[in-house]
């Protein structure tokens, strides 16, 4: 894994060297058919002084659109926009490639509005894929989960009218059981379900999580069924592999088909950043042939959106290289770390990955008034909690952390 860091100013040339590859709408050259333009300019003035040394808010003022799939062709979707386009072309492969190990070249995707529809669009691919390929009946798919699992796949099940098989967990490791695997897969096949669409999670959103990914792999192949398995990677996509070196999760993985890998967690990319990756040779399974005025035709669930978000996500990787991002999510391990050392001490129980920043505590030992004065959130708000998280992420301060940790450690003394 490797990536030359970039200046600003070697940023600043890339994004405006693309831009002035798009069309402009000020320019002299029409654009009569095209149902969009740059921001208003009651607001968003395109002559404000700070745009020039400002890459990602010039692109949201000129507003191209990113419609459709850039990794099929060198060519653009709409040759209007292939500046920008080209850029989020480059964010794939550097993605798919250097943080998942890729194969130059041999893998798809697009920027999503988020985790849950790149998770969504998953299902949708291997629907459509066990459909072509198998002549699967729809009432023959089923969607694999745990119970810890993000409520995209719940949601995705429902809108694509899918079964839904969702495992149990072991309550402090919050690895799924091998019980319920061959108890609810076993039902399932007799239920008469043929194919499964497999979520493997890095990481879970509430504990921090990590699925084991061949332990899956493998129980599926001695199934003796049809399966691919998506990784639903939205909160640990831009962590997990700068600090695990001996990570199974990437494209080398002959188990995985795809992931979802969000910007707006860890990258600090605005909401609407979230990948979607998949090998090559599986997303004309959803092309929408109806999309004829398109010219590369779309293959998305979201359709027309942004190119300033895949911009954004963009800017941060090459702002920061390879290395300069291992050394950041590593110091963000490092105070976890610390902090698990301290509730050690206070005999606090406490589920945390080591190669995460999410540390989540048993309800018994943090009270409504620490849960609310530091907003941890709880697994339930409809019930009541057993679990709160503390998630380190860069604007938390270590003053704060330190204030938790007396607040915490006075209430457990006084408790007795």
């Amino acid at each position: 894994m490797f990536w030359k860091k970039l200046s600003h100013e070697e940023v600043k040339k890339q994004i405006f060297g693309a831009l002035a590859q798009n069309h402009n709408y000020r320019g002299e050259y029409p654009a009569l058919g095209v149902p969009g333009t740059y921001l208003d300019t009651t607001e968003f003035y395109h002559d404000a002084p700070f745009l020039k040394d400002a890459p990602f808010m010039s692109v949201m003022v000129q507003n191209p659109n990113h419609i459709g799939i850039h990794t099929l062709s060198e060519e653009s979707v709409l040759d209007l926009f292939q500046g920008t386009q080209k850029i989020e072309r480059d964010l794939i492969n550097l993605v798919a490639e250097e943080v998942f190990a890729g194969e130059q070249g041999q893998q798809d995707g697009y920027v999503a509005t988020g985790g849950t529809e790149a998770n969504i669009q998953a299902m949708w691919v291997y629907r459509n894929f066990f459909q072509a390929e198998y002549g699967a009946k729809t009432e023959e798919i089923a969607v694999v989960y745990s119970s810890d699992s993000h409520y995209s796949m719940p949601k995705g099940a429902n809108l694509l009218n899918l079964h839904n098989i969702i495992l149990e967990v072991d309550e402090e490791t919050r690895q799924i059981t091998q019980a319920s695997l061959e108890s609810k897969i076993t039902e399932a096949k007799e239920n008469g379900v043929k194919y499964f669409i497999v979520i493997a999670n890095l990481s879970t959103t509430m504990f921090g999580s990590v699925d084991d990914v061949d332990r899956l792999g493998d129980f599926f192949t001695t199934a003796n069924v049809t399966f691919r398995i998506h990784v639903d990677a939205a909160y640990g996509g831009f962590i997990y592999p700068f600090t695990n070196e001996e990570s199974t999760y990437t494209f080398q993985n002959p188990y995985i088909t795809s992931f979802t890998s969000d910007g707006h967690k860890m990258l600090q990319t605005p909401y609407g950043t979230g990948l979607f990756l998949i090998r090559k040779g599986y997303i004309h399974h959803v092309c929408t042939e109806e999309a004829q005025y398109i010219p590369g035709k779309d293959y998305t669930l979201c359709g027309s959106r942004s190119g300033a978000n895949a911009v954004s996500m963009w800017m941060i990787l090459k702002i920061h290289g390879s290395e300069g991002w291992k050394y950041k999510m590593a110091s963000l391990c490092d105070r976890t770390e610390r902090i698990c050392t301290r509730l050690d001490r206070m005999g606090v129980k406490y589920f945390r990955n080591p190669h995460l920043n999410i540390i989540t505590i048993k309800s018994e030992f943090i009270s409504p008034r620490i849960a609310k004065k530091y907003n941890l959130v709880a697994d339930s708000y409809e019930f009541k909690p057993k679990w709160y998280k503390i998630v380190v992420m860069h604007h938390v301060r270590q003053g704060v952390l330190d204030s938790f940790l007396m607040d915490l450690e006075g209430e457990l003394v006084s408790k007795g």
